[in-house]
């Protein structure tokens, strides 16, 4: 079966913070609050440095892989929650665990591997190894030799382990936290749970990976997918193809905190009107000149029973699930400093299904992924923002798309209530 190429992120790519991020002025949120969102957020260096600390290692879950991805006993993955690098491994009883990929002795990487298999976890430094629990089983010389050296009499393995993580699934995806506080996964999940039911409803299995490197921080591409009504206006294929259009059904819903969103569309419903028709001659994304010389990617079934053809889900703070036709993947944000972020694609489908449908989600990978016909204008604008903000020593972007409220009821689209409660939680997190 043929696989896309996996590029994982490298461990040692991250860059450091430019001279001008790493000297800034005192900053203060705009008197609006959440309805804006000051250009220094996406740029100040040290306001990076508490995002890791106040969200990747609060209390909330940050999504490491598939199970799929560590299916037997022995395999592992390493993956990150925001800089920190972390192993996910299946254990010998089957039990899925998660732990900093950091020994606990001096500090240095377990591992660099993206994936493999192993009966343990070694450290190559000194020679400290573990269980795929993380347990600390051995450490060399720990007795010393002839009587001189090794480890203080009253060294206890047990106390020497890899720092795990709490680790909750749901319909095989994997979340981790760093938090005791941090509530049960499907509590915060909220609402939003039913739109991961809805698609990933039978064991999966991958296709492939795919990372691209976004030089725009973090936060300016987790807006992007939480944008509802930018994909009708900024995407040709969208519009022109009629796989989402702002005239067909279509809905969002936030779980009843607003962490959380999925929105949805449902192509060849369209319902015209003059107001649609107005605005939408004045979009250069609808354009009737274009013409697919194989209009084989457009085709798709409806696999679901309910006439979706575009459903993006986004939790805080940073993990995307799509379906967009019958191409699934899940989108990992991954920092790497003020104004680099990795966004790590895996694509899969179902064990289940037969050649023609993974030819055909192999085929519509084309629509998502770095290079894809709709997704590769999300990650330039991301850039072209960070470009646009220039020294980010004034300005905020307006935030007021229907309304200026976080209510999360009503459906529409038309609106940036999703991103308002985005920045609503995320000044919450940094005491901002």
């Amino acid at each position: 079966m043929p696989a896309l190429d996996h590029r994982e992120p490298n461990p040692m790519s991250a860059h450091p913070p430019s001279d001008s991020a790493r000297s800034s002025p005192p900053r203060t949120w705009p008197s609006e609050g959440f309805t804006r969102a000051p250009y220094w957020v996406y740029q100040d260096a040290q306001t990076y440095l508490q995002e890791q600390q106040k969200i990747f290692r609060g209390p909330h879950w940050h999504y490491l892989g598939l199970e799929a991805e560590v299916k037997d006993p022995g395999s592992f993955k390493s993956t990150y929650i925001g800089e920190q690098s972390v192993i996910l491994t299946r254990a010998e009883d089957g039990s899925l665990n998660a732990m900093l990929n950091r020994c606990a002795h001096r500090g240095n990487m377990i591992t660099r591997e993206a994936f493999g298999t192993a009966k343990k976890l070694y450290c190559v430094y000194h020679a400290w190894s573990y269980t795929l629990k993380g347990d600390l089983s051995h450490a060399a010389f720990s007795q010393g030799l002839r009587g001189e050296g090794g480890l203080p009499k009253d060294f206890s393995l047990a106390d020497h382990g890899l720092q795990k993580l709490r680790v909750e699934t749901l319909c095989g995806l994997v979340f981790a936290t760093f938090s005791n506080a941090t509530p049960p996964l499907l509590e915060w999940l909220g609402d939003v749970a039913h739109g991961i039911r809805r698609v990933l409803n039978k064991p999966l299995k991958v296709l492939g990976y795919d990372t691209q490197r976004i030089h725009a921080n973090w936060k300016a591409y987790h807006e992007n997918p939480r944008d509802s009504y930018h994909a009708n206006i900024l995407h040709t294929f969208y519009g022109t193809f009629g796989l989402s259009r702002m005239s067909q059904e279509s809905g969002m819903i936030l779980d009843k905190s607003g962490r959380h969103v999925y929105f949805y569309t449902k192509a060849g419903t369209e319902k015209k009107s003059e107001d649609y028709e107005k605005t939408s001659s004045q979009l250069r994304s609808h354009n009737d000149g274009l013409k697919l010389e194989d209009p084989s990617i457009l085709k798709w079934q409806d696999e679901y029973g309910d006439g979706v053809s575009v459903q993006i889900l986004t939790t805080y703070p940073g993990f995307v699930l799509h379906q967009i036709a019958n191409s699934l993947a899940t989108r990992q944000i991954c920092t790497k400093g003020p104004d680099q972020t990795d966004l790590v694609w895996t694509y899969f489908g179902f064990e289940d299904d037969d050649e023609a449908l993974t030819e055909r989600r192999l085929v519509q990978t084309n629509l998502a992924g770095s290079a894809g016909m709709i997704s590769v204008e999300d990650a330039a604008v991301c850039e072209m923002m960070q470009h646009a903000v220039g020294d980010a020593q004034e300005g905020a972007s307006f935030i007021e798309m229907g309304g200026k409220e976080l209510d999360i009821s009503g459906s529409s689209k038309l609106s940036e209530r999703a991103i308002r409660n985005f920045w609503h939680h995320y000044k919450t997190d940094m005491g901002l």
